[in-house]
């Protein structure tokens, strides 16, 4: 019997799962996880007695006081300034001045309700003195964003749909807002009824992400602010409490701290070595069992088990050929369960679950998008690591039994529901929470791809504030001193300098992980990434790195490092950032 089924006759569906709505699924396996998890209590976990009981769960958030979050949310976007002129933070005015509308308008609103809490402190800015950018300002900043690449048009098709990473997400979401106030279309526009319901199939040219800068982070945060402000979603972020927790050992472990314990013994690691093990294991022989994640192991073997991989995991004794698949799959839940903290972490979690109060498949999907990238690290390393995980187990559905929505609805109770959570929410609250936290998880295996990448448009705001930056700083003495070493300067060795190349329509590529240190690439209108990439091949047959295994990054000048889309035009993307290092290395992992 097929597991999709339309709800609207006008459309068709895939026989993929992709398809399923979470609102024709029964949640029957959320509530048997729930009371898997009730009734397990956490105690595997603590099988050394280092567990700490409620009294200290309850204390792993706090609600701030009225003003403390918006001055907090300023700090945190690098803002501080803005609210107290005596703070040696970093001037805030090139930040200001490549922002949209939209994310100006968060930070303004933010600065007010602040300034509106110090109002009796002495020489308070006025907010009408920090926000006076010129019209030329706001609308500049995404001028030049299509000269990166050369788009094809747009998929009009029924199950496929263009996400634009072009342009401020909250600036899609306001056009969406008036637009809609004006065809009088009330809030029910994703109901079930509605083909918005269903997952679409998203299309994008990709920015592959593997370093979150400061100033990413920053531009991220006042988008995802920006974006819930534009649907009227007041989103009350918690504050994370410090509290005792184990220093070493496998489970209950702060994520941080399991990491640096696992660096210590391999450097470079981004997921816990346990939970690393675990998945492989899974891999390795288990994806084929039948209700893999639903299933769960026997309560007194996992905490025989827990008790023994305390003991015997970096010794390497522990004998995993005799571990269950269902017993491996609940110790790799437990894990993510006794985490200290959510691995969505405190602050964000009301932030993920209220995605789903977004109007559009495509505003949940730009909010999830954003909030990838504000989770620490660690956390986002981790959540990738499952995730992926989580797909393989789809992959083998055949032979599992486990469709997107059974991993999905079987997962959220033990990523949602962290220590202490049940304690302080109330049975309707929680009921509530049970479709939408599934459909949370949902998003992130369905579109994991999309979801770990840094918007266009945010890319171009960081180039700018870069750009502006070094502007500000050099303004006077730049010249000066280019002026000065060109006339003191003496003759290089080399025939052609890597400036004068690009000046004749090459760029000079390095490869230092190769035998072929570097090479010279004569720019044409359409040449690629990728076809420098087969060029390098060609060049050096030694290279034993798969092709797929390769990424030219873009290093330096306004940008600190990215893997290139193949699809990057060069000589445009030269222009974009001229004093660029151009790298050809392994990806990055």
């Amino acid at each position: 019997m097929s597991l999709c089924v339309c709800m609207v006759p006008s459309l068709y569906c895939f026989a993929s799962v992709y398809q399923d709505s979470l609102d024709e699924l029964a949640m029957d396996d959320y509530w048997k996880e729930v009371e898997n998890i009730t009734r397990s209590g956490g105690a595997a976990g603590r099988a050394d007695g280092g567990g700490e009981g409620e009294a200290q769960e309850e204390e792993q958030q706090k609600i701030p006081e009225e003003g403390e979050q918006e001055e907090a949310w300023l700090t945190e976007a690098g803002l501080a300034r803005l609210f107290d002129d005596s703070l040696a933070e970093e001037d805030s005015a090139v930040f200001l001045s490549t922002l949209t509308r939209t994310q100006a308008a968060a930070v303004e609103r933010r600065v007010q309700q602040t300034l509106l809490r110090r109002r009796n402190r002495q020489h308070v800015p006025d907010v009408r003195d920090i926000f006076r950018p010129s019209e030329k300002v706001r609308t500049h900043t995404h001028a030049h964003t299509h000269i990166l690449y050369k788009q094809h048009e747009p998929l009009h098709c029924e199950t496929k749909t263009e996400l634009n990473v072009e342009v401020s997400f909250s600036e899609q979401a306001l056009s969406y807002r008036d637009r809609h106030q004006k065809l009088k279309v009330t809030s029910s526009a994703n109901t079930p009824h509605s083909p918005d319901d269903k997952l679409p199939v998203i299309t994008l040219h990709l920015f592959v992400m593997f370093y979150v800068s400061h100033q990413v982070r920053r531009l991220a945060l006042v988008e995802m602010t920006a974006l819930f402000d534009t649907a009227g979603i007041d989103l009350k972020a918690h504050k994370a409490v410090k509290v005792k927790t184990k220093e070493s050992g496998l489970f209950g472990v702060p994520l941080a701290t399991l990491l640096e314990q696992d660096q210590r013994r391999a450097p470079g690691t981004k997921v816990p070595f346990i939970l690393q093990r675990l998945i492989n294991h899974i891999e390795e022989e288990g994806l084929g069992t039948e209700g893999l994640l639903r299933i769960p192991g026997a309560a007194t073997r996992v905490k025989s088990v827990c008790q023994e991989l305390e003991s015997s995991f970096y010794d390497g004794l522990f004998p995993w050929q005799q571990l269950k698949q269902h017993d491996a799959a609940s110790l790799l839940k437990l894990f993510i369960r006794e985490l200290p903290h959510p691995l969505l972490t405190v602050e964000y979690l009301n932030a993920f679950i209220a995605v789903n109060k977004l109007p559009t498949k495509k505003q949940q999907l730009q909010a999830l998008n954003l909030l990838v990238l504000l989770l620490p690290e660690a956390n986002r390393d981790t959540l990738k690591a499952l995730v992926e995980f989580f797909q393989c187990v789809i992959d083998h559905q055949a032979q599992n039994k486990m469709t997107l929505n059974n991993v999905s609805v079987v997962m959220a109770p033990n990523i949602f529901m962290f220590k202490g959570f049940r304690s302080k929410v109330t049975e309707q609250q929680e009921f509530s929470m049970a479709t939408g936290t599934a459909n949370i998880v949902r998003l992130l295996i369905r579109y994991q791809n999309l979801l770990w990448t840094i918007p266009k448009f945010i890319l171009t705001q960081v180039r700018q504030q870069n750009m502006e930056s070094q502007r500000k700083q050099n303004k006077e003495k730049a010249v000066k001193k280019l002026l000065k070493k060109i006339t003191t300067d003496k003759p290089s060795d080399k025939p052609v300098s890597e400036n004068q190349e690009s000046l004749h329509g090459f760029i000079r590529v390095q490869a230092p992980q190769f035998s072929k240190v570097s090479m010279a690439v004569q720019l044409t209108e359409e040449l690629q990434a990728a076809d420098v990439l087969t060029r390098f091949l060609s060049q050096d047959g030694s290279v034993a790195v798969k092709r797929e295994e390769l990424c030219l990054y873009e290093i330096g000048g306004n940008i600190k490092e990215r893997c290139l889309d193949e699809e990057t035009y060069m000589k445009d993307l030269l222009q974009l950032n001229p004093t660029a290092e151009w790298v050809i290395k392994a990806v990055q992992r």
